[in-house]
Parts: structure tokens; C-alpha cells; sequence
């Protein structure tokens, strides 16, 4: 049964809050409190997040690191994170990097976090995982986001199509902080769509570190081969400074 958290009219639905070992982009390496939100307004074809979760339910880990989980009844209140993160910061102080805000898509619940930033960034920096496609809503908290890992969706790889133009007002905004690019790539990716993506970076700058993920297949193999990833690194980096290479380390260390 999940336990039953004091009610609060500020309160978002939520599948788990963890501490993990970030597994991507630039802060790969770093230990993260991951607070991961519930739904997403894209249907990625690669997506890893556990759908069949029960939605009535979030799992909360009672102690870092170690898997023990309890389940809250959704939606969790702001005061139910909050005391388990001051817990923690008490029992294992500076252990954590930052606060990564997963999903799902974090910006569906702007509102929830337009009131939640300002507190939660009291306690560890910010660090926003996000489709990079939600620009007006990046808009409203921004000021209190400190690092933006976007992603850009390639049609080959994701399914998605359309969201060019999204995805370049989203990094115009999301450049007011520390921001950071990152592609999903496999064997399908084709030629263009780099350069595409590396275009709409190099036109806000070309300083944004740019990372090209290969999907990984449930056996961990890459979806994609050794000499196609220098290709399309090839491609970048003839516009974009900072373009790297990294698979999703957290799964080849089986963490989640």
C-alpha cells in the first residue's frame, strides 16, 4: 500500500525520486538527487522511462543510494520532498552534485516548479533534463535552473518530427545558463540531421558542448557503429567547438 503523504495543494505527480551516478552529458560522473517527473508531451521511440509504472504511486528511496524504496501516494507533496532531501543533506552531506530534474518532462509541471525552484535550490544546484521543445515554459523558471541538458530529437532516431524550430527558440532561452546539447543517435541517423542540429547550435553558440549519444540496445551493444559516431562527430565538430562522444554510462554500471 502506498503511504499516505499530508496533502498539500502544492503537490505534482511524480514516478521516483533517487541517488544515482549521472550517466550523461557534460555532468556525467557527478552524484545527482534524480526527482523524476510523470508524463511527457513526446513519444520517443528510444525512451527508457518506465511506462507501465502504477500513476497513482511514486517511489521514493528512504536512503541514498541504496534502493530502499517506499511508495507515496500521488500527487506528492512539495513538503514530503523537501523534508527527504533536508534528511538526506543532514545524513549525507555533500554527497551530491546538484538536483536533476528528470521525466518524463519536468516543464509539463511549470507551475509546480516556477514555486518548488527557488526552495529546492537552497539546498543543491539545479540541473534540468528536459525534450527541449517546452521554450515558453523554460522561459518562466529559468533564473533558477543552473545547468540545462537539452536534447534535440532527430526523426531517424526518435520518431519525432517537426520540432526544428522548437528546438532553437528552446536553446536560445536555455542559453541565459549553463547549456548543454545532446542527440540520440543509431544506425538510421542520417548525414543532415547533424549538420541540421549542429546549424541551430553554432547559430546561438558555438561554445555549447554538443553530445551524440548512440542508443543503446537492451543487450547494452551500440545501435550504431564505431566508424558511423566518428562520422557524424566528423560532421559537428566542422561547426560546433565542443562535441563529444558518450553512451549512457549509468546502464553499463547497472545503476539506474
Amino acid at each position: 500500500m502506498p503511504v499516505q503523504a499530508t496533502m498539500s495543494s502544492d503537490a505534482a505527480d511524480l514516478i521516483e525520486i533517487f541517488s544515482s551516478i549521472q550517466g550523461e552529458g557534460v555532468l556525467i560522473g557527478h552524484r545527482q538527487v534524480f526527482i523524476r517527473f510523470m508524463g511527457c508531451n513526446l513519444s520517443c521511440d528510444y525512451c527508457d522511462t518506465n511506462s507501465g509504472n502504477d500513476a497513482s504511486k511514486c517511489r521514493i528511496e528512504l536512503t541514498p543510494g541504496r534502493l530502499d524504496f517506499e511508495e507515496l501516494a500521488n500527487p506528492v507533496p512539495m513538503t514530503a520532498v523537501f523534508n527527504l532531501l533536508h534528511r538526506w543533506g543532514r545524513g549525507w552531506p555533500s554527497i551530491h552534485h546538484s538536483i536533476s530534474l528528470t521525466g518524463g518532462e519536468p516543464l509539463l509541471h511549470v507551475d509546480h516548479l516556477h514555486r518548488w525552484l527557488p526552495e529546492l535550490r537552497e539546498i543543491l544546484p539545479i540541473h534540468l533534463e528536459t525534450n527541449g521543445v517546452l521554450h515558453f515554459a523554460l522561459s518562466r523558471v529559468i533564473k533558477d535552473i543552473d545547468h540545462v541538458s537539452m536534447d534535440i530529437k532527430l526523426p531517424s532516431s526518435s520518431g519525432e518530427t517537426g520540432l526544428w524550430e522548437d528546438h532553437r527558440e528552446f536553446l536560445e532561452t536555455a542559453a541565459a545558463t549553463d547549456v548543454s546539447v545532446k542527440i540520440v543517435v543509431n544506425s538510421s541517423t542520417e548525414h543532415w540531421e547533424i549538420q541540421r542540429a549542429a546549424e541551430i547550435i553554432a547559430g546561438v553558440s558555438s561554445d555549447i558542448p554538443f553530445i551524440i549519444q548512440p542508443e543503446t540496445a537492451e543487450n547494452l551493444s551500440l545501435n550504431i557503429s564505431s566508424f558511423g559516431l566518428l562520422e557524424l562527430q566528423e560532421i559537428a565538430s566542422a561547426l560546433v567547438d565542443d562535441v563529444r562522444v558518450i553512451p549512457q554510462t549509468h546502464r553499463f554500471i547497472g545503476l539506474l
